[in-house]
């Protein structure tokens, strides 16, 4: 048997979520690659994870809106000739304003980063995945890709590909070593969420259960992968929530829209 590490890449590594998905596969022993924007704070979590945990852990500073970065990082894995084993596509934004007035920059970035690059890392790795004989593949979607929620609804939309390609390719490998599963998040407790009007009440989501910590967020969306589960949602309000959104009439949507833009600081 090979005694050299199983990898695992983690985009947006260096804070929220990714941050703890990174801390609890390095536990279990993989060597990991952290890809994100933030160059120093992503060197700084290697260093710390390769001295606590004495695994191999390298870092990549990228733009996950580059054209070529799906490219880049499974080039990277072979020329360093990496065993791949689990792949977790977590970076994201979120754009909390009406769609005309949105920089189309930011337009652009966001269908990048959630469709384009988790798209083109699944089909670059994958085939080396099966080639090995295993790989798990965590793609992240959310509540709102049940339907267009007001001022979100391009990240509503972005998460509903993933949600949709992520299905696809669940069935496409059924019989293969190779897995794909879907985190469908609600409200996690991440600074994602800063600034949208519910997180003043963010203490009582917590309370409720409406809202969940990060890192119970990534302890389930890890322990549903290794147990190649097609999806998950992680609490019982993120369920109903995604059976019942698309049941809501357009004039409520309307009304909900209108209030959060007067809510919204100036």
């Amino acid at each position: 048997m090979s005694l050299a590490p199983k990898y695992a890449i983690v985009t947006g590594a260096a804070s929220g979520m990714g941050r703890c998905y990174a801390f609890q596969l390095a536990e279990k022993g993989y060597g990991v690659l952290l890809v994100d924007i933030n160059g120093e704070a992503v060197k700084e979590l290697s260093c710390q994870l390769a001295s606590r945990y004495s695994v191999p852990a390298h870092y990549m500073c990228l733009d996950l809106t580059l054209p070529d970065a799906a490219c880049q990082i499974a080039d990277r894995c072979k020329e360093e000739g990496w065993q791949v084993e689990v792949l977790v596509n977590n970076a994201g934004i979120l754009i909390a304003q009406p769609i005309e007035e949105a920089n189309p920059d930011k337009l652009y970035r966001i269908v990048t980063l959630h469709c384009t690059t988790p798209l083109l890392l699944c089909r670059l790795l994958i085939p080396l995945m099966k080639e090995q004989g295993c790989g798990y593949i965590l793609n992240i979607s959310s509540i709102s890709a049940g339907m267009d929620w007001p001022l979100i609804g391009v990240y509503g939309s972005t998460k509903r590909f993933v949600k949709g390609y992520s299905r696809e390719l669940s069935l496409e490998l059924s019989g293969s070593p190779v897995s794909v599963t879907t985190a469908i998040f609600g409200a996690v407790d991440t600074p994602l969420l800063t600034g949208l009007p519910f997180m003043r009440f963010r203490k009582l989501a917590l309370r409720l259960g409406f809202m969940i910590t990060p890192e119970k967020a990534t302890h389930l969306a890890l322990k549903a992968m290794f147990k190649r589960k097609a999806k998950l949602y992680p609490c019982l309000s993120d369920r109903l929530v995604t059976m019942l959104s698309p049941l809501m009439p357009n004039f409520v949507l309307r009304f909900m829209g209108k209030r959060v833009r007067l809510q919204q600081p100036k």
